[in-house]
């Protein structure tokens, strides 16, 4: 196999590997009814913990009993500050909806992006509750002051209290929602009183209930992981598929004293932070009807009649921006997943931020670093369009051997070995630098992928958002013309039926790419034109130094 097809066949074999993801991911067979023992409710059901942290929680539907279906309303508290709306239901202190103000939809560029969402069929929620006889869990009702409660000019942060209490037992719980100004991460402060005469053992949990479908605006051509993460010390950043919690296959560390659980979405990520070294214990669970939570029960001690206890946990809900994440939580900036290529991609993504900083465009930014990584590589690039090169130039002649001896291709194989070794050519000479590019061009494509900074970012004239299609088609067209240039430029397959594959190819990479984020095809394009002219030149020289040898 020459080096063209090589390479071709390399990256189609990316792109069907995309494609399969894509489409497991949106035909995966849905959950079966009944497999779970806990029953459908966009609120969920309080986690079960292990007898390491307390005994199940009394009241707790038996398994396969109904939970109480749907989502119950309460009171509400609409929270508004410079970057978030929030809002904040009575019953279960939840909160049901969240937009991030700078950011909007993929598909409705006039709407507010929103995270969390009180859909009746694809919620997406953040609970919180504490576990043991008479205490309130998300479902229980809080009391609450509803309205807007609005962060003012020059005030720091917003508080929105809620309030239980149990008149039987004396015991009061203080829930908080506190947030900043100019931040994505909002502290929920906990307050439990024991007005009664036992003692609490403290379990407090914090959960995402969540659908398994993709967010609005995802691209089947694109697929990006969609799920809870867990973080520890220990086992590192760990991915859980949907399905596997649902086959009871989830692999991920239990229990420790330090992490984090989030749920992972494509540019955004939200994230419960325990903080110091309380024990503490993470969990997945199928809740049946496409709905799924994770979270982590923590274990805040024996607390004594007449005595009160306050812990805050933070919640961080917003855009997987590298260095915010990396400020706010040990390990949250891998929720920005690139894959297996990380240690590569994260110094590319810190060339392009700088780049990006100088030039104050991320579409320019692009270009000029898929121009210097070009360059970079242009002594290992060289070595393989050199051995296109060479091969073009033995196509007529290989055609040849092949109608002098037809089918017998022992015989074949000997006069093409004995002519490479004549010209002195290695067919595979330039195999290996070029596939040594190859995982440096993919890490880019991850970093550009993953890059949430590029959303809503403008290049030039119709390109207002590299994160999203071209709207009128222009680069993808480009970008398939470029590909045919390309095959053109490269040694043809001696067999017909691979030749008429090979100018396929790029009609069909032409209209995948139709649905790619504009600032990959622009990357694509550029590495297109470059490639194009380095084989040109290439090629140029080659014929040249042929022709002195005549």
């Amino acid at each position: 196999m020459d080096n063209q097809r090589l390479i071709l066949f390399i990256v189609f074999s990316f792109a069907l590997l995309l494609l399969w993801e894509a489409w497991q991911g949106q035909h995966a067979p849905p959950p079966a009814p009944g497999v779970t023992a806990q029953a459908p409710s966009g609120a969920g059901t309080p986690p079960a913990p292990s007898t390491a942290l307390n005994a199940p929680l009394p009241g707790q539907a038996p398994a396969g009993a109904p939970a109480q279906p749907g989502i119950v309303k309460g009171a509400r508290a609409v929270v508004e500050t410079d970057v978030l709306r929030a809002t904040i239901d009575s019953n279960g202190g939840d909160l049901r909806d969240l937009e991030l103000l700078a950011y909007r939809e993929t598909e409705a560029r006039n709407r507010v992006f929103t995270l969390f969402e009180e859909d009746p069929t694809q919620p997406y929620l953040a609970q919180s509750g504490l576990l043991g006889k008479d205490l309130p869990t998300h479902r229980s009702m809080f009391q609450l002051n509803p309205g807007t409660y609005r962060l003012t000019p020059g005030a720091s942060q917003v508080e929105v209290p809620l309030v239980w209490t149990d008149p039987a037992t004396g015991v009061r719980v203080e829930k908080t929602y506190v947030f900043k100004r100019g931040s994505y991460e909002i502290a929920v402060r906990t307050r439990v009183i024991n007005g009664g005469t036992q003692p609490i053992d403290l379990t407090p949990y914090y959960q995402f209930t969540r659908h398994s479908g993709a967010p609005r605006g995802s691209s089947f051509f694109l697929h990006t992981f969609t799920g809870p993460a867990f973080y520890t010390e220990a086992k590192k950043f760990q991915k859980v598929p949907f399905k596997s919690i649902e086959e009871g296959k989830a692999e991920f560390d239990k229990a420790a004293d330090n992490g984090w659980v989030g749920m992972v979405q494509h540019h955004f990520v939200a994230a419960w932070l325990p903080e110091g070294t309380v024990k503490r214990e993470y969990y997945a669970r199928a809740l049946g009807s496409g709905l799924y939570s994770a979270g982590v029960m923590l274990a805040e001690g024996v607390l004594a009649p007449g005595q009160q206890k306050v812990f805050t946990v933070p919640l961080y809900a917003g855009p997987q921006t590298q260095k915010l994440l990396e400020k706010t939580a040990p390990g949250l900036d891998l929720a920005r997943d690139y894959g297996w290529l990380t240690p590569l991609a994260f110094p590319i993504y810190w060339v392009l931020a700088k780049i990006e900083r100088f030039v104050g465009n991320w579409g320019w930014a692009i270009i000029i670093l898929t121009v210097l990584l070009k360059l970079a590589l242009f002594p290992l690039s060289a070595a393989g369009y050199k051995s296109m090169a060479k091969m073009k130039k033995l196509t007529p002649r290989l055609q040849q051997l092949k109608e002098t001896y037809g089918d017998d291709r022992a015989k074949l194989h000997q006069a093409m070995a004995d002519l490479y070794k004549t010209e002195k050519i290695n067919p595979l000479g330039g195999c290996l630098p070029i596939l040594v590019q190859i995982p440096v061009f993919i890490a880019l494509y991850w970093v550009l992928l993953a890059a949430v900074e590029m959303r809503g970012a403008p290049w030039l004239g119709w390109i207002h958002d590299l994160t999203a299609p071209d709207p009128w088609f222009v680069l993808p067209i480009v970008m398939g013309i470029t590909s045919i240039l390309q095959v053109k430029l490269n040694p043809q397959p001696m067999d017909p039926m691979q030749a008429k594959i090979m100018m396929i190819m790029p009609v069909a990479f032409t209209v995948m790419f139709v649905f790619f984020p504009a600032g990959l095809v622009l990357y694509w394009i550029v590495s297109n034109i470059l490639s194009i002219t380095q084989q040109w030149v290439i090629n140029k020289q080659v014929q040249g130094e042929e022709t002195r040898k005549r």
